[in-house]
């Protein structure tokens, strides 16, 4: 079993701690990707549409035999067409592939949005995604009790972790249709995880780029986003001793 110094908020070694055998697991990344999908499935709306969308007209099938107003022998197709005064037809309606018809696959509220995983095979995917994070950062449990952003970014500048912070400083609008909503995304850099939120949580999540979570709540979408594992890790003491304990209650 692999141990990691503990540092202070000064970034200076004050003793030792033993890893749990969590980190020296087998990185699955099938295992990861498939949690992660499950995880985001979860986050999904259920889409439903207006049951008389499309409906709403007074337009009439009339059949194609020997009805009034059929269409029959008048050189346009026999269609459900709307009625117009004088005994004449409109446009089409009603049907899918009309202008204003009806839609041909709408969303329904029944469809099956969330994928399930096995509790076992959940846990054994947050082990890997944690197990093939970075090298794990062990910092005293002072660093829950950090409310400032501002000294939060000193313990930062003291773990020498500037630079990953810098990556996340530019953002970048997603390609395609979706760049007109205006939505700034922030390359992924640290994250921290502390036994217990004494404050730091609001402090950090300023910070572009920088997640924040308690024990309780680690998810394996926070250690390897989008699925590829290997994200820059701070653990607090205490996290670090009860980790083996929390992995055994998580649940998706």
């Amino acid at each position: 079993m692999s141990s990691a110094n503990i540092l202070n908020l000064q970034g200076a070694v004050k003793g030792s701690i033993e890893l749990p055998e969590v980190f020296a697991e087998q990185v699955r990344i099938d295992l990861i990707r498939r949690a992660v999908h499950a995880e985001a499935s979860r986050r999904l709306q259920p889409q439903g549409h207006y049951l008389l969308a499309g409906m709403q007209t007074t337009a009439r099938y009339y059949g194609a035999m020997n009805s009034y107003r059929s269409g029959r022998h008048m050189g346009i197709a026999i269609r459900p067409r709307q009625k117009l005064g004088g005994g004449r037809q409109g446009q089409v309606r009603r049907i899918p592939s009309a202008v204003k018809g009806k839609r041909a696959h709408p969303h329904v509220v029944e469809k099956t949005l969330v994928e399930e995983m096995n509790r076992k095979e959940y846990q054994k995917a947050l082990v890997s995604s944690i197990a093939g994070a970075a090298t794990p950062l062990v910092i005293a449990n002072d660093v829950e009790s950090i409310r400032k952003t501002s000294d939060f970014m000193k313990v930062v500048d003291a773990l020498k972790l500037t630079d990953e912070i810098e990556k996340s400083r530019g953002s970048r609008l997603r390609k395609g249709v979706r760049r007109h909503s205006r939505i700034r995304r922030f390359r992924r850099s640290l994250l921290i995880v502390v036994n217990e939120d004494k404050g730091v949580i609001k402090a950090a999540r300023n910070i572009p780029g920088v997640d924040a979570c308690t024990l309780k709540s680690i998810r394996a979408e926070l250690f390897a986003p989008g699925g590829v594992p290997g994200r820059k890790t701070i653990w607090s003491e205490d996290a670090i001793k009860n980790l083996n304990s929390q992995i055994t209650k998580a649940e998706l």
